[in-house]
């Protein structure tokens, strides 16, 4: 069957027109072959919600607005809010507008914890003016009033420094600027003496490191000998610590005792040694035996003849007796 142009035009017109209608409801988020849940809210300023902005659940978007009207009076808006799907929302939710300061706003709806639950046709309990854009601005407007009187003190304090800059004063702070590039080129230059000073090959503190480091190395060797020698005094302390001192004080203590008993006796008049130190008369008596002993022996060096008989010595002497012992002068006056 042979179709006419003017048939193929007419399909064609139709095609546009049903692809139209289909693109049309596209973009505004309408759903042609499903049917849609609506509830209603109402506000005194709805902060230029409009038809299709978001509808929105925990961050999802769950519909868009599928109408506004403001009555006669516009004292009283309704939005209706068109879901794509039926939901479980508590009766005690609230619908709020959040205002965008980079693009549209948005419909929020705040689910409660009611039991109950809202039917197509309900209407949302609303809140006014508690947007996310409303609770900002109370923290943004305190933050750009004291801005507001940091500007104004920096331009107060600018107008003192533009005072105060005066000829003079510019000239100080020239000279404080070159003494600024005195001061840098002696920081170079100490900065120079110090990479001297740290060079690996000629510094004086990497050697003094290496000097540390073969001490350090010397001591590590040596570790095995200051544990021997730690060791072999630990030994010898615990060798001191061992010793009886309780026996060897009582040991002492009997040599005391066994002194003062010696003092005891030697002091008292019993023994033999006491009475020889404190019997005065004994005493006399030695010393009188002492002295006539003196006498005896002084006159048999003087006179041996008197005591020894020997021919050798010629006829034996009867001189008188001494009386008393030779002074060591006189002796050697009677020897000449």
């Amino acid at each position: 069957m042979k179709i006419n142009n003017e048939t193929k035009i007419g399909l064609l017109v139709i095609s546009g027109i049903v692809l139209l209608i289909f693109g049309s409801n596209f973009l505004k988020g309408n759903t042609l072959f499903h049917k849609e849940v609506k509830m209603y809210a109402v506000f005194s300023d709805v902060l230029g919600l409009a038809n299709s902005n978001p509808v929105i659940i925990n961050g999802m978007h769950v519909g868009k607005v599928a109408n506004i009207d403001g009555g006669t009076d516009m004292k009283k808006i309704t939005v209706t809010v068109s879901f794509k799907k039926e939901l479980n929302i508590p009766a005690n939710s609230v619908a709020v507008i959040n205002p965008n300061l980079l693009g549209s706003p948005s419909l929020e709806i705040r689910l409660g914890d009611s039991s109950k639950l809202l039917r197509e046709g309900d209407f949302l309990q609303t809140q006014e003016g508690s947007g996310a854009l409303d609770e900002a601005m109370k923290i943004i407007n305190p933050v750009l009033y004291e801005v507001k009187n940091a500007v104004k003190s920096l331009d107060s304090v600018f107008n003192i420094v533009n005072t105060v800059f005066d000829s003079e004063t510019k000239n100080s702070l020239k000279h404080i600027v070159d003494n600024l590039d005195s001061i840098s080129g002696s920081f170079i230059m100490s900065a120079r003496s110090l990479e001297y000073l740290l060079d690996k090959n000629n510094g004086v503190i990497p050697g003094s490191l290496n000097h540390i480091n073969a001490i350090t190395g010397n001591l590590s060797n040596q570790n095995e000998k200051i544990d021997s020698i730690i060791t072999q005094v630990n030994t010898a302390t615990s060798r001191l610590a061992a010793v009886d001192l309780e026996k060897t004080l009582d040991t002492l203590n009997m040599a005391i005792n066994e002194f003062r008993k010696g003092a005891e006796a030697i002091n008292g008049k019993s023994g033999s040694l006491g009475m020889l130190l404190n019997d005065k008369g004994l005493y006399n008596n030695l010393e009188s035996t002492s002295h006539k002993l003196n006498i005896l022996l002084d006159d048999i060096r003087v006179h041996p003849r008197r005591y020894v008989n020997v021919s050798v010595f010629g006829k034996k002497d009867k001189k008188d007796f001494l009386t008393a012992p030779l002074i060591d002068d006189t002796l050697k006056v009677i020897k000449q």
